[in-house]
This record gives structure tokens, sequence and C-alpha cells, in this order.
């Protein structure tokens, strides 16, 4: 049977979503778990895929995996207790043998958490969100991401700010995203935020993009918030220490206060 999860994770611990030999990513543990369940035997047997991936530190409320094993209720009982504390499958659903989250997703959504009350930050609100409409709908994006040889060419579409407690929310929906696109996106806001740069330097950049790019703002304020492959899923029981280690992570970690809503 092929299986599709829902899962979270604080991305603070991890450097990174895809699966590397010598450091802790979100695959990998997710791998290690699978297999001392005997759920699967190993990531390539089991036809595993991701929605997509995401950078060190950089957190998930709703990324998807599909995988084969032949024991489907072992997996959608067991495995939030075999899970690390700062990961856990949160929904399940069955699926095609042919299902690949990657391919199968219609439309990824990212937020981005600027601190607009802690310490002494000070951003232009109006500024901000007149700088995410800029870049809504079809643009070339080479100024806000990292080569990575395809195409520069993505369709945003949403791109919009609001005011949440002590935070600035930016959210950004499209089918795909180029490597760092969304965090370049981040430090252009915040950058105009803060006034260090112009909504009409943003219109430029993509207007006449170059071969300088904007740098990439800093992961622990993204969250992939959402991926649609078109699919019900059904929920599954959370395990009380990811309760536990989301409380310990909020007394030392402050843009981390509005992380738990992925939790």
């Amino acid at each position: 049977m092929r299986l599709a999860f829902e899962v979270s994770y604080i991305g603070t611990g991890f450097y990174g979503s895809q699966q590397q030999s010598d450091k802790r990513t979100v695959m990998g543990d997710i791998i290690s778990s699978l297999c001392s369940l005997g759920v699967i035997s190993g990531a390539y047997e089991a036809d595993m895929s991701m929605s997509g991936r995401t950078d060190a530190g950089v957190h998930a409320k709703r990324q998807i995996i599909a995988f084969n094993t032949e024991h489907p209720k072992r997996a959608i009982s067991a495995v939030n207790k075999k899970l690390p504390p700062d990961i856990r499958f949160t929904g399940y659903a069955e699926v095609p043998p042919d299902f690949n989250p990657r391919f199968a997703a219609r439309k990824r959504t990212y937020r981005y958490y600027f601190p607009a009350g802690i310490g002494d930050v000070s951003y232009n609100y109006d500024d901000m969100k007149d700088a995410a409409g800029i870049f809504l709908g079809k643009h070339n994006f080479r100024s806000f991401s990292r080569p990575n040889g395809k195409s520069f060419e993505r369709v945003v579409l949403s791109s919009e700010l609001w005011h949440e407690d002590d935070f600035f929310v930016y959210e950004i929906s499209g089918h795909s995203f180029l490597w760092h696109m969304v965090r370049c996106i981040a430090y252009t806001l915040d950058s105009v935020g803060k006034g260090t740069l112009k909504a009409s330097d943003v219109t430029e950049a993509l207007q006449n993009p170059s071969r300088k790019r904007f740098p990439a703002a800093p992961p622990e304020g993204l969250i992939l918030w959402d991926v649609d492959c078109g699919i019900t899923f059904t929920p599954v029981n959370i395990h009380e220490k990811s309760l536990v280690h989301t409380n310990d992570l909020l007394g030392h970690y402050s843009r981390l206060k509005k992380i738990s809503e992925i939790w």
C-alpha cells in the first residue's frame, strides 16, 4: 500500500529536509524511525518521496511525504511514538501507487515572520505591504534566488502582508519556487520596512533581473505553511513528547513564539 503523510517539524535542529549521510536531517530521521519500526526496509525500496525541500533551520507546518509499506496500520498508529519530538506526522491518506507529492502539488504556501514587536526592530508596515504586492503574478526571479540551471520565471498566486501579535506575517503562494526565492523576497521586504530599500528597487529588480541577487533572510523565520496535493488527510494521534519539546523550544528562541502555530 502507498501512504501519504502530512509532516510538521521545527527546523532548528536540522540541516535541512533532504537526507545527508553525515548530518541530521528531517528525511533522515523519518527514514530511521520507519525502518526501526519495520514499516519500511529503506527509502529506495519504499519509493519514498517528499513534496519539496526546506533549508537548514526552516520549519514546516504541512510538508507531504509518501512511501510504500506492507504495514500501513503500524505506520499510522506507531510512527509518532518513534519519531523525535521535533517531527510529527499529523495526517495520512491512502494514495495511488504512482503518487509523488513533488509532482502532485498544485500549490505551495510559505509564511515568513518578521519580529515587529521584539527588541529595537522597527518596520514601516505600509511600505512593506506595498512592496509585497509587487511580487504578484509572473516574473523573472533571477535577482531573488540562487542559480540552479533552471528557468527563473515563476508565477506568484498570492503575496500579502498582515500584522499579527508581535509580528508582521508575509504569506506567498505559487505552484513552485526557486532555491532561496522566498528568503530572498523576505530579505527585500525586511530592507524596505527598515528603509534601506524602496519599493521601486523591487520593481526594478523584477523588470531588469541581473546576476547580482539579494541575500537570503535568516531561515528561522520561514515556515512551509501548506502543500496542496488535492487529497484529504485523516488526522493521526500526536505524542505528548512533541508538546513538551515545543514548550521547551519556546523558552529559548523568541521567534519560535509564533512558530508554535505549526505544532
